[in-house]
């Protein structure tokens, strides 16, 4: 599946980063992380929490502009390696300055740079500003005013990442209505590890997707919301069944969301750390659900409409997603 033009929508920055990549950071800054890189090259995690723990530790070595502007070269060139035209991806300013407006802006220049080099090779991208819940409602007041003063270009949404069973999406209202208000697209995590409930709460936000969603499927009258609402269901199979939350493809429920109307997406959230792909994922959902060509254009199709972008790039990337494009 490496050939189809792919769109992804949920792609954390830190998370994507290769262990090579982070055991060639600790190398140069004299960091030993031998404690959460495993023999077999990849990271030692287990369970949701130690995930979260190895992921911030992983991230404690990307430092700097020219840090995160070669991590995101590494990133896109793997995306574009997958068959992806286009990506967006989650970036915290706690991991880019500490919250800092001018850290950030440092930040975002060195990126927007090489986000433009990668953009002119055929890979796009975007970034969505993604305060952590479980920092709080104050940090992310800090996050939202760094995502307002530096959008309208590479910088075009926000989101709300981290633990998902701590707070609700309502404690974060202001991150929303500040980022509404700078004309930022609004995604938020929900119906993960917490159930359909969480999912309506992020509704109440404004959002127009919800990152994973998948728990909506507990939920009749949930799920034909999404539908008639069209909302956009940023869903990562192989991440949701790493983490235990569905025992393979097979059980996942992104069939069924779709069947009944739900616009799905599928990304990978945090690949090198769940053993994926995107082609991966297309293969694996090709495979357990009988999907093909015209299931994953329409899916990216969706997707397209869905992206935090201009109205030239959603018609150059409607125009590349072609249904002659196969496997």
């Amino acid at each position: 599946m490496k050939s189809f033009p792919k769109i992804e929508l949920h792609l954390h920055l830190e998370g994507a980063a290769p262990p090579a990549f982070i055991r060639g950071l600790a190398a140069e800054k004299r960091i030993d992380l031998s404690a959460i890189m495993a023999d077999d090259g990849g990271y030692r995690w287990r369970g949701f929490a130690d995930f979260l723990r190895v992921y911030e530790a992983a991230a404690s070595v990307i430092r700097g502009p020219r840090d995160y502007a070669r991590l995101l070269e590494t990133v896109l060139e793997g995306c574009a390696e997958q068959g992806a035209i286009y990506v967006e991806l989650f970036v915290s300013p706690q991991f880019c300055g500490g919250g800092d407006l001018p850290a950030w802006r440092d930040h975002v220049a060195a990126m927007t740079e090489t986000a433009a080099a990668m953009a002119a090779q055929g890979i796009d991208s975007r970034a969505i500003v993604t305060p952590l819940r479980h920092l709080g409602p104050d940090r992310a007041r800090r996050g939202a005013i760094c995502a307002a003063e530096t959008g309208g270009g590479w910088v075009a949404g926000l989101g709300l990442a981290g633990d998902e069973k701590i707070g609700r999406p309502q404690d974060f209202a202001w991150s929303f209505d500040c980022a509404r208000e700078a004309g930022l697209g609004l995604t938020c995590h929900a119906g993960e590890w917490a159930g359909p409930q969480s999912v309506r709460d992020a509704l109440a936000l404004g959002v127009t997707r919800i990152g994973h969603g998948v728990r909506a499927i507990e939920d009749a009258a949930l799920v034909r919301e999404l539908a008639e609402r069209a909302i956009t269901l940023e869903v990562c199979p192989g991440s949701n069944i790493a983490l235990g939350l569905y025992p393979d493809t097979a059980r996942h429920p992104v069939a069924r969301l779709a069947d009944a109307g739900v616009r799905v997406t599928v990304s990978t959230d945090d690949p090198p750390f769940f053993a994926t792909t995107l082609s991966r994922e297309y293969d694996r959902l090709a495979d357990a659900f009988g999907w093909d060509a015209p299931d994953f254009t329409r899916m990216n199709l969706w997707a397209a409409e869905a992206a935090f972008c201009d109205a030239a790039t959603r018609a150059r990337l409607t125009g590349l997603l072609s249904p002659a494009d196969g496997a």
